[in-house]
């Protein structure tokens, strides 16, 4: 959640607060008429046009996490929630910093009655709820709110220069998007407990052996990676892959028990409410491949 360091926090310029939140089908007609964000690029990427493309785009401040920043964001989420077309999104940011943090400029006179009675942060969780599969491509600093950003994604791709941090500590507070519980689940107690202790970073080849990312690539080559795996994603069910995101999620909030419960009956509903299982199959039988219709 917090910038890269004091020294940088110099480079932010608080941005204007953008609107509420626009419901998914207002921001899908801003999407397909082409509306501009003000700190982000959105495009769909892919050779059929299928993976949602957003790119965080505050450059002179390392794409600090400013409220209008993450309120467009999730406009754009909405819109490719909406969008039938789009069965996976790629968020990204710049060679430099996929973000560097949230923008200190803008929280740090806030009072305990403001975060507490407004919920503070509440917002940024849109991207962990998106049911579409999220891929996160991560150059360059990826620190406090913006390692928590990255962590809200399903799968993270991480350039070669990619280096991941949660540095609160170092600005007297503590992680307030998920840094604790996202990264202790991801790594384990001991090198989590490290990180948010020391403020200390972890490059991209300790990332990948801690589990925090799952494929490491050149620089220049990290986004169209990323966008490679949306189109893959985007091949199959876009029912059975939404419900596939559930099954896994659900493995970090239930028991075992549970969970196995939860996916036996997702399982047994593909085979009630999904005509796409049905072709699936049929298609394996018959050694052709699969045309999913997306119900």
């Amino acid at each position: 959640m917090a910038f890269l360091c004091r020294s940088a926090a110099v480079l932010l310029k608080p941005c204007s607060r953008a609107p509420a939140a626009m419901s998914a089908l207002s921001a899908a007609r801003l999407y397909s008429s082409g509306g501009q964000y003000e700190y982000i690029l959105v495009d769909k990427r892919g050779e059929k046009n299928n993976v949602g493309f957003i790119q965080l785009n505050r450059p002179k401040a390392l794409n600090a996490l400013c409220d209008g920043l993450m309120t467009e964001l999730g406009r754009a989420l909405d819109s490719f929630e909406a969008d039938a077309d789009v069965g996976a999104i790629v968020l990204t940011g710049s060679d430099r910093a996929f973000a560097a943090g949230a923008d200190i400029k803008e929280m740090q006179n806030r009072t305990f009655q403001e975060c507490y009675g407004g919920n503070f942060l509440a917002h940024w969780n849109r991207v962990s709820t998106v049911r579409k599969p999220v891929i996160a491509a991560v150059n360059g600093f990826a620190l406090g709110g913006g390692c928590e950003l990255a962590m809200m994604c399903d799968i993270i791709y991480a350039g070669e220069k990619a280096q991941f941090g949660q540095p609160e500590i170092l600005l007297g507070t503590i992680p307030g998007a998920g840094g604790t519980q996202r990264l202790t689940r991801a790594v384990g107690k001991s090198l989590a407990m490290e990180m948010v202790l020391t403020g200390d970073k972890v490059n991209a080849h300790e990332a990948k052996q801690s589990d925090l990312v799952s494929k490491v690539y050149p620089v220049d080559q990290l986004v169209s990676e990323a966008v490679k795996c949306g189109e893959k994603i985007a091949a199959n069910s876009k029912l059975v892959s939404s419900m596939a995101k559930e099954a896994v999620n659900a493995a970090f909030e239930l028991t075992l028990a549970e969970g196995n419960r939860l996916e036996k009956r997702l399982f047994h509903s593909t085979f009630a409410s999904s005509d796409d299982r049905k072709e699936g199959m049929t298609a394996f039988v018959e050694k052709r491949k699969a045309d999913f219709q997306d119900n």
